[in-house]
Order: structure tokens, then sequence, then C-alpha cells
């Protein structure tokens, strides 16, 4: 037996952006272009350009994106699909994403998750009722040693605690001042697009306080430089305990 399928309405174009906000993103958006040797290239800041417009990456965005480089919208939207960092929705003023990848999980990112998610009345990928929090679960950022992890609009919030966690988005939804463990001060979702795009952060200090890796992370580094006196940590079989350090 043939199942009947309805297929819908096929979408219409999407819409141009308003004469003055297209003038004002294509400025921008020649900036970009000019440097790269190849139009295309610069696909991915052009993504975050306008996706620093609306807080997420809008069909208009994308046929506005496919129009100055001369792609398919087809091609743009391979693209933006495939980034995480690209939302395809409207979403919060802070991204609150805890990692739940291997490490973090068995640390508590998993136990901060859940419990953000019944804190905040929200699901993952989900935004609470004000507009200020979407929360999501993450991947590897690459600081398992600070595990668990949050990151708010991809700034370190370092060995966290379902508590802290939850005061840390009290804190955003208040208006209260929230300080990442390490890198340059938060602002909000569609600012820190914007940076992304390749302009620079200029507020005050910003920049001198990006900083980089933090302690944990320069251990090893130390330890092969001949910096730091260190004592073995994990003997070899048959090796007694008692040798340790010499």
């Amino acid at each position: 037996m043939t199942e009947n399928v309805s297929l819908g309405m096929p979408q219409l174009p999407a819409p141009s952006y308003p004469a003055d906000v297209r003038a004002r993103l294509e400025e921008d958006a020649r900036a970009i272009i000019a440097r790269y040797p190849d139009s295309r290239s610069a696909l991915l800041p052009m993504l975050h350009l306008v996706q620093s417009e609306e807080g997420h990456v809008t069909r208009t965005g994308m046929r506005f994106c496919a129009e100055l480089l001369g792609l398919t919208t087809a091609e743009v939207t391979a693209v933006a699909t495939f980034y995480t960092m690209y939302r395809r929705k409207p979403s919060g003023d802070y991204q609150v994403g805890v990692c739940t990848n291997t490490l973090c999980a068995v640390m508590g990112g998993d136990a901060i998750f859940e419990e953000l998610k019944a804190h905040l009345g929200v699901g993952n990928d989900e935004t609470t009722d004000d507009g200020s929090i979407t929360l999501e679960h993450i991947e590897c950022n690459a600081a398992c040693d600070f595990a668990p992890v949050v990151m708010v609009n991809w700034e370190f919030f370092d060995n966290q605690t379902p508590e802290s966690a939850k005061k840390m988005v009290d804190d955003l939804r208040a208006g209260r001042t929230v300080e990442p463990t390490r890198g340059a001060p938060l602002c909000t979702f569609k600012e820190t697009a914007r940076i992304l795009a390749g302009f620079p952060d200029e507020r005050p200090g910003a920049v001198e306080a990006t900083g980089g890796a933090g302690p944990a992370s320069l251990v090893g580094l130390r330890l092969a430089k001949g910096e730091t006196p260190h004592h073995r940590i994990v003997h070899p079989r048959g090796e007694a305990a008692s040798q340790e350090g010499e």
C-alpha cells in the first residue's frame, strides 16, 4: 500500500536585510573578504558576522553570504549546519555550555548539566524565558586539566561544581558581573560573534586580559624545561615506592 506523504509547501526565498543594515554589513563583509586571496575562504568569519547581527545565522544571513561570495545558498547552508558554533535559531545573550565529554563527565560535568537544566527550567539547546541563557552540552574544550569545565560565550569557567555553576547563571540573569576563570571579560553572544568574525575587541583591557593556558596546563612544559623539581608520580613495576624522586 502506498503511504500518502505530504512534502509541504516549498519555502519562499529568504528576505533581504533592510537597506541600512545591508549597507553596514556589506562594509564589514568587504573588509573580511579583502583578507583572503580566494573570496570563498571568507565564509566562516562572514557567518560569524551575520550571527552578530541577529544572534543566530538566519536564512537572510546565509543569502547575504552567498551573494557576496558568489556561492549558492546550499553551499553556505552546508557550512552553517556543520559547525556547532553557528546557531540556527534564536538564542540567549549567554551561551552556557557544559562539557560532558569523558573526563569532565566523570569529574562532575554530567551532574552540573542535570542541575542546570532543573535550575533553569530548560533542556539541552533551549533558552530561558527571559532570553538570557541558552544551555547546551558541548564536547571537549581542550581544558581537561581543569575539569569539569563550563564555557560562557566561549570563555572558560574552570573546576566547576553544581553550586558554582548555578550561582554563575543566576548572576548572569541578574545582570551582575561574572568573571571567567581565565580569559577576556564576558560580553554578549552577539558581541562575541563579531570578535570571532575578526574585528578587534575594543573594550579597555580586554585584549590584555585574554591570557592563555592556565597553570595546570603549563606544568608539563615547565617540567620539560627543567624549571620545576618533581617527584616521579607513577613508578615502574617492581620499583619500590621509596625510590620515588631519586
